[in-house]
């Protein structure tokens, strides 16, 4: 008992300052949140230039299965990376690796067989997520694409679900430099693919596949040869105690993406069901492709805010020091937000430039598009509270409340909101979806925060 106080006491995360142990977790896990983004942009604007707007729609098309499956690998890699932040904070390192050799096996067995499905149903599936037939669908380029980036799941599970295990351990910067030898590669490879070898979106998914494996390979040899915990040989079965554990701390996180992905799938159906004068529905499903890939920039770098923060709040919850988890938590509210207005402010103001970037110049296109993002987007500012707000209450132990903040926006909002104002104002209605969403689940979540802090204060 001694002995594991006196090592709770002398780790950093119990006794360095919070200001400085949020800037030391919350950078590399930001720069690889925001690298991973990154690249993603990287890969539209290759495409876009490259193959054109149809491109960009089979990849929007596409994104429902990258949402599956980032849904799983953070279901092991955050109910793991959790559990294993309390289990070092209480000094069991053991439960640790034991936790470790569970969610390598499982995002590896489980990766085969998500891409051992999607493969025998693809045509389908696409046509569902909202392909769409004909010489001007985008059928022909999904089915060019997307059976690439599924030969890559088990790989790219690996390497997300390890990269949390990574910060939970105390190397955030690996978790960070993995995905920045990922995204280089994919930088590299993507321009050479596309334009030299002149294989279209083939070669996009390719180089992105290179670069999972890569990042998978990275986390790998760490974890066998110099990780704090190590994968080892006799921790690699699975134990159904674990994966209880694993599955009850990792599962709000996972129904974030698994309301993305009902999301994504209802707001391409959506789209490509309006009818706009002048802006065919593959252009407008790319446009906001691309309006949805900009967000996402600002999101990743308020979840690398959250994720660093979930390693510190983990331990000191473990370890029982409620005034660091308090401390924590309004610090990484706080960098969060700036990001969020910060992001707000150039995608109200530059809308043009940025799409410009990614090859639209069709005049028609570039209005509908600017105006996406000008109405979708107008909720950005709020994203930072509700992501690190959902974050605290997962490392704090209230899965609950975790999966209510998670879900609420983007599957107990946005989905109905879509259906009912798209049948009122159409297209415009699917635009203003999104700020509704957003305004209502930050009130939501701040008269939840306020609730559970005036209860604090009480000592109820």
């Amino acid at each position: 008992m001694d002995k594991t106080i006196k090592t709770v006491r002398g780790n950093p995360l119990a006794a360095e300052p919070l200001g400085r142990l949020l800037i030391k977790f919350a950078i590399p896990s930001v720069l690889s949140m925001l690298v991973d983004a990154l690249y993603n942009i990287v890969d539209q604007i290759f495409i876009g230039r490259g193959v054109g707007y149809l491109g960009i729609a089979a990849t929007t098309v596409t994104f429902p299965f990258v949402t599956i499956l980032l849904s799983i690998a953070t279901l092991l890699g955050i109910g793991g990376s959790v559990y294993t932040s309390m289990n070092l904070g209480a000094g069991k390192e053991a439960e640790a690796e034991k936790t470790l050799g569970t969610v390598f096996t499982l995002s590896v067995a489980i990766g085969i067989l998500f891409t051992v499905i999607c493969l025998t149903f693809l045509k389908p599936l696409a046509l569902a997520f909202g392909a769409t037939k004909g010489a001007q669908g985008s059928l022909s380029y999904v089915l060019d694409y997307a059976p690439i980036i599924l030969l890559g799941a088990p790989f790219s599970m690996a390497a997300i679900a390890l990269s949390s295990m990574a910060r939970a351990c105390g190397s955030p910067i690996l978790a960070m430099g993995c995905f920045l030898v990922g995204a280089v590669i994919n930088l590299v490879l993507d321009p050479i693919y596309i334009f030299v070898f002149n294989w279209g979106v083939k070669g996009a998914a390719i180089a992105t596949v290179t670069s999972q494996i890569m990042s998978a390979v990275i986390l790998l040899v760490y974890f066998l040869k110099k990780g704090h915990i190590r994968l080892r040989r006799k921790n690699i079965c699975p134990t159904l105690p674990i994966c209880g554990q694993i599955f009850a701390f990792g599962l709000p996180s996972c129904m974030i993406q698994v309301a993305v992905t009902i999301l994504q799938i209802e707001l391409n159906k959506a789209v490509v069901s309006c009818e706009m004068a002048g802006v065919g529905s593959e252009a407008a499903l790319s446009s906001l492709g691309i309006v949805l890939r900009i967000s996402s920039v600002v999101v990743s770098i308020c979840v690398g805010i959250a994720l660093g923060m979930q390693p510190i709040i983990g331990f000191n919850k473990g370890a029982g020091f409620e005034h660091r988890v308090k401390e924590t938590y309004k610090k990484a509210v706080g960098a969060a937000t700036v990001v969020s207005v910060i992001g707000w402010l150039i995608c109200e103001l530059f809308p043009a430039e940025i799409l410009q970037i990614f090859g639209m110049n069709e005049p028609a296109s570039v209005a509908f598009g600017i105006k996406c993002m000008r109405i979708s987007l107008f909720g950005l500012a709020f994203t930072g509270f509700q992501v690190v707000s959902a974050q605290y209450y997962l490392a704090a132990g209230q899965a609950v409340k975790a999966m209510l903040l998670s879900i609420l926006r983007p599957l107990l909002l946005m989905v109905p909101l879509i259906h009912i104002f798209s049948g009122i104002w159409g297209m415009d209605g699917i635009l203003y979806a999104g700020p509704t969403a957003d305004i209502l689940t930050a009130l939501i979540a701040a008269g939840l925060v306020g609730y559970d802090s005036r209860k604090k204060r009480k000592g109820v």
